[in-house]
């Protein structure tokens, strides 16, 4: 009888000549189909997790170049020119304005010098024969430096001063060489008439306090603007050569003097800057459309992409096409009746609207009408700055109120009418949308909804009801990037929140391990079928085997019969 032993034998040839193995090895490749169906099913949603990765990054990226410009003083550039550089140059931000400036600078700041008249062979050379210490005062205050101990040299004793926790910041030590000795120098480190250095006790050191002679006078800038002051010898005075608070919006640094000359300073906006800045908008904005578009399209055949129909991303294309085809956060249309409003609250009324021609190379994305956007810049750039970039701007169209302020991050964009009752000494009832606000003294702020944490100001305090409308200004870009943060928020395991991609893929995490399970269960199953099924044929095979050789001794019986 032929041997056999389960899973460990090979059939090929055994007992009748059979090859089983072929048999075993087709019956296991039919069960290895489901196998096959369920690793495709599962590289489905692999593929599916691997396109929200790359859209999840593409919007973060997105999220990235929006902040380089999501305020009005990064978006709105201001230049400026000095017709003499060698006397003047300045830089501005959003908040100057478009004019032309002359400024005369009558003196530049300056801090105080003092250098001794006498001087030692060698920077070697020792200035004390005994210990002692050096005293001085600087913008008023007395300092003394002591421990200059005995055979202290030049160079030791300018160390010291510079190294030194009271006057390391204030003063500054350092020597002249005139081709034969060596002089001290010593500087006051801030510009401006209040930062004087005077040297009160020079000790034992060989250089006495009335060794030091003053070679600059700290000392104001003094500017006029403009003309401005206009009586004789009356100027503007700062204590540094930057000045950034005389012309709103504009820091001038201040070269050199030249009194009784002027510099003509022009200040007007940087359209070309304005202009990349919507163009990087429009150009990040379409990298996430053209990948959604990839992603989701249907062929002329009706077949679609991996992710045609899926809700989370349709959510997010539809929610981002939102914030550029709606009017913005907070902005309302002009009223020229009123002159209240905004010139530009949507991006079409500055030409950027989202090509609809099918057929086009750029169908569905993002295009601008360059006429109509130099016309809407050469009307108001302003205007246009804050339909990108405005940041929770707050503002009245009523003369009967003033916005005072908000509280980031719980007072929402938007538009809120406001209705105030006073008897004439005090405010009796406000509301805000519709909603009780409290009160202190003229000013009343939201305590509910959008409007929580928002300050508003009665300036008609006369009796009746003022009713007027409070807007709260945020621009696209702004607008687009906290959808995005939202939109890109990372899942939570334990409050089991997140953005849609996050929620999506971790359910579709859920569905790969279950599918995972799946797979083992079925390989395993075939595992045990097979070595069930060689067991069993194995057991044939010798059966076959027994059959085979007692028809081989039968025949031989009959042969020696018939013989």
């Amino acid at each position: 009888m032929p041997d056999y032993t389960s899973g460990a034998i090979n059939f090929t040839g055994l007992g009748n000549g059979t090859d089983f193995n072929q048999l075993i090895d087709g019956l296991v490749d039919v069960e290895m189909q489901r196998v096959t169906r369920l690793e495709n099913w599962k590289s489905s949603w692999e593929t599916k997790n691997e396109q929200f990765k790359s859209l999840n990054t593409q919007m973060l990226s997105l999220k990235t170049t929006l902040e380089d410009f999501d305020t009005l003083r990064e978006f709105l550039s201001k230049t400026v020119n000095s017709a003499d550089t060698s006397l003047l140059t300045a830089s501005a931000d959003n908040d100057a304005q478009e004019a032309s400036h002359t400024i005369e600078i009558g003196q530049l700041a300056t801090t105080d010098t003092h250098i001794t008249a006498s001087g030692v062979s060698s920077l070697s050379s020792s200035i004390t024969s005994a210990d002692t210490s050096f005293s001085f005062s600087y913008a008023g205050e007395d300092y003394t430096i002591e421990n200059i101990n005995e055979g202290m040299t030049l160079e030791g004793f300018v160390n010291l001063i510079n190294n030194h926790a009271d006057t390391r910041n204030i003063i500054r030590a350092s020597t002249i060489f005139d081709g034969s000795v060596y002089h001290l120098q010593l500087n006051g480190l801030d510009q401006g008439a209040d930062n004087q250095l005077v040297i009160s006790s020079a000790g034992d050191i060989i250089f006495n306090a009335t060794d030091f002679n003053q070679t600059q006078e700290a000392q104001n800038a003094q500017i006029k603007i403009d003309g401005f002051p206009s009586a004789a010898g009356g100027w503007i005075e700062r204590s540094s050569n930057t000045i950034s608070d005389v012309v709103e919006g504009v820091t001038l640094n201040l070269k050199d003097s030249a009194p009784g000359a002027t510099v003509q300073l022009t200040v007007t906006t940087d359209q070309d800057a304005i202009k990349d800045n919507v163009v990087s908008f429009i150009n990040a904005v379409n990298t996430i459309r053209a990948q959604i578009q990839a992603i989701t399209e249907v062929d002329e055949d009706g077949e679609g992409s991996i992710l045609t129909g899926n809700y989370g991303v349709d959510m997010i294309s539809q929610n981002l096409k939102n914030i550029t085809a709606e009017m913005g956060l907070g902005f309302t249309n002009w009223d020229p009746k009123t002159a209240t409003g905004d010139k530009f609250a949507a991006l079409s009324q500055i030409g950027i609207t989202t090509d609809a021609e099918e057929g086009s190379t750029s169908y569905g994305l993002l295009k601008i009408d360059d006429e109509a956007f130099e016309k809407a810049m050469e009307q108001d750039p302003d205007a246009v700055a804050r339909l990108f970039s405005a940041y929770y701007l707050g503002e009245s169209e009523s003369t009967d109120f003033t916005f005072q302020s908000l509280v980031e991050k719980t007072t929402k964009a938007g538009v809120y009418d406001v209705e105030v009752v006073s008897d004439g000494t005090k405010i009796v009832s406000a509301t805000i949308n519709g909603e009780e606000a409290s009160i202190s003294g003229w000013e009343i702020t939201g305590k509910s909804g959008d409007a929580t944490g928002m300050a508003i100001r009665l300036d008609n305090t006369g009796a009746g009801t003022h009713s007027g409308t409070i807007t709260v200004k945020l621009g696209k870009t702004g607008q687009m990037i906290e959808e995005l943060t939202a939109l890109t928020k990372p899942y939570n395991e334990y409050t089991y929140e997140g953005g849609p991609l996050a929620v999506l893929q971790d359910n579709y995490k859920d569905i790969m391990d279950n599918i995972d399970d799946k797979i083992a269960y079925e390989k395993k199953r075939i595992d045990k079928m097979e070595a069930n099924l060689k067991l069993k044929y194995a057991r044939l095979d010798a059966l076959l085997g027994q059959y085979e050789l007692q028809q081989g001794q039968l025949d031989a019986a009959i042969v020696q019969l018939s013989s």
